[in-house]
């Protein structure tokens, strides 16, 4: 494995005492947290004053996270800590950038009684061993301007696509507001993934692209539904974010890390209100679960670094940093301590924030297509998902057809065939 500590290297990481030892930290989507760690660094800054953070350009999102960490191992200048998409972190295993934790582990005492979910720490687990701590967790949920539902003459939240479809059309027809937007190219095809585990199916099985099926189909065929049906303007999100708080739009389905951005940029009187994701049939058998993970990813060798490094790791991801991810934005803490001690009341003063927490028993597998060609299936498939917003594609079978042939070229072959 590369760059394991040895046994005496690690001994001196542990044991020797930081003097102003500096790190590099990377992370995506700066207007979701950098609140978060404005919050966190002033409590990080006062008990640990010997490390100094200096935090790098941040990431557009976690496919430019990946890419740009990719680059840096190349030109051997890689951050000490990176912040990585939860489908993005097998890629940084699998190249030897990313570092096991599990010699920092070994040594802290009742490390899962600090309040790790094992859950969590098996979505950053490869081949046995913890290579990323996540750092925040979310789940696809549905936002709500139940003034505009209202004024449409709606009063209950449909628990399916269709419902939400009607919905739309009323909003349309009785109203000046646009009815939705839902995040179609939402990073890591996460939207057309929450389709497919809606109906209990896995994007990939087998090592093949698991949509040559009855839920791949439907799953097109909703989005063709949510597209046409409701009139949806191809924004981009960012303006669809900024519409939505400012009372222009009715529904916004997107990740449960803007409820934060919307509570503190919401502009007029309007009632917001959250609900959990919907499903095709009826409710969702599952979701995947989204969000990112801390990762050690430093190509130095000097073991105060690489303790100021974990140090860092496990303060942002503890109950304590854990408990600002929540309070800043929507994401659900990976820690058992923050819910269960420091966040005791304040889901139940902040009920927006609790919906994403109710779907916890939901969560499933986020897949990054295997093999070198992973990010450019992303972008493949997104632009098919495109294809149907803006028109170019009616025949959804035909897509589905293309789709499969497409990606299934570009992954690699499963292991016995």
């Amino acid at each position: 494995m590369k760059r394991l500590l040895s046994t005496a290297a690690l001994a001196l990481c542990i044991s020797a005492p930081a003097q102003a030892t500096e790190i590099d930290v990377a992370y995506a989507y700066s207007s979701l947290f950098d609140p978060t760690f404005e919050e966190i660094m002033q409590d990080f800054t006062e008990a640990h004053p010997d490390i100094t953070v200096n935090f790098r350009t941040t990431y557009e999102q976690y496919e430019d996270g990946t890419n740009t960490v990719l680059r840096e191992a190349v030109s051997g200048d890689l951050p000490d800590v990176t912040l990585q998409g939860l489908n993005r972190q097998a890629i940084l295993v699998d190249r030897g950038i990313a570092r096991s934790l599990e010699p920092f582990i070994e040594q802290e005492s009742d490390f899962q009684k600090d309040g790790y979910h094992e859950a969590m720490l098996d979505l950053s687990t490869f081949d046995g061993e913890v290579y990323g701590l996540p750092f925040a967790v979310s789940t696809p949920i549905g936002y709500y301007n139940m003034d505009i539902l209202n004024e449409a003459g709606v009063e209950e939240i449909p628990e399916t696509w269709d419902g939400i479809v009607e919905v739309c059309q009323k909003i349309n027809a009785n109203t000046d507001h646009e009815a939705i937007f839902w995040y179609w190219n939402i990073t890591g095809n996460w939207f057309l993934q929450s389709l497919l585990w809606s109906q209990g199916e896995p994007t990939i099985a087998d090592g093949r692209f698991n949509f040559d099926n009855e839920a791949g189909l439907k799953s097109l065929q909703t989005m063709e539904k949510i597209f046409d049906g409701c009139e949806m303007k191809n924004y981009s999100n960012a303006d669809a974010r900024k519409s939505f708080s400012s009372g222009q739009i009715g529904m916004y389905f997107t990740s449960t890390s803007s409820v934060g951005f919307v509570d503190s940029n919401k502009t007029g009187d309007w009632t917001f209100r959250t609900a959990p994701f919907q499903g095709i049939d009826g409710p969702p058998e599952a979701l995947p679960a989204g969000g990112n993970a801390a990762m050690l990813v430093s190509d130095s060798e000097d073991p105060e670094v690489l303790q100021a490094a974990w140090t860092f790791v496990k303060f942002i991801t503890s109950g304590q940093g854990a408990a600002a991810v929540a309070r800043t934005t929507g994401y659900i803490p990976p820690n058992k301590a923050a819910n269960e001690e420091i966040l005791v009341d304040f889901y139940e003063e902040n009920p927006n924030k609790e919906t994403a927490v109710k779907q916890l028993p939901l969560l499933s597998e986020w897949f990054a297509y295997p093999g070198d060609n992973g990010l450019a299936i992303t972008q493949t498939i997104e632009d098919h998902m495109e294809s149907i917003l803006v028109g170019d594609v009616e025949d959804m079978e035909a897509l589905q057809q293309q789709m499969v042939d497409e990606v299934n070229e570009m992954l690699p072959e499963p292991e016995g065939s």
